[in-house]
């Protein structure tokens, strides 16, 4: 009975510490979000929970329920547009998902970002 009550306590304890690295409350709109990379460096859909305004680009969490691994991306900045899926791309991620992040890594000297939610 111990270790279940054990194992729920580090469940949960788990489940704040995702929580924690949700989006800033502070930052509207935000510039960054979750991306979810494959061992070979493509994407895959995130499923994020989101507030019920189309008008609010904000982000609670996001998850990889389909696998990949959960990783920091900017999101492009007005003007600024992603780059163009290609083999260059999956490397720059494989190769950027390294330290977590892909947070200020570049491909072909455009930096990687994605497109804003609900742009408008």
């Amino acid at each position: 009975m111990r270790l279940h009550t054990l194992g729920a306590l580090v469940a949960l304890g788990a489940l704040g510490a995702g929580a924690a690295c949700a989006q800033p409350i502070d930052e509207n709109p935000p510039t960054k979000t979750i991306q979810c990379i494959d061992v070979g460096g493509q994407s895959i859909p995130a499923s994020c929970n989101v507030p019920g305004s189309r008008l609010d680009p904000r982000e609670y969490i996001c998850t990889c329920p389909n696998g990949g691994q959960r990783v920091e991306v900017a999101v492009c900045a007005k003007g600024q547009k992603p780059p163009a899926e290609s083999k260059a791309l999956n490397v720059a991620r494989r190769e950027g998902i390294r330290d977590g992040s892909l947070l200020g890594d570049t491909v072909k000297g455009q930096a990687i970002c994605v497109a804003p939610r609900n742009r408008g």
